[in-house]
């Protein structure tokens, strides 16, 4: 996976921990990471779509 995909799954997971602690708050602020959340998670999939396509790997 390339490693913008991996910056983008970082900030995805980051958005939906927030997204809970918001929520459990009583915040509505949490909807903000929620849409966070889904931008990135659709970053993801393009980038790792994009990299396969390419056949990059982790490494390179």
């Amino acid at each position: 996976m390339p490693r913008l995909a991996l910056y983008a799954l970082t900030v995805c997971i980051l958005s939906v921990a927030a997204a809970v602690v918001s929520f459990a708050q009583g915040s509505w602020l949490g909807i903000v990471w929620v849409l966070l959340a889904g931008v990135s998670s659709n970053m993801t999939w393009y980038y790792a779509r994009k990299g396969k396509a390419r056949g990059d790997s982790v490494s390179g």
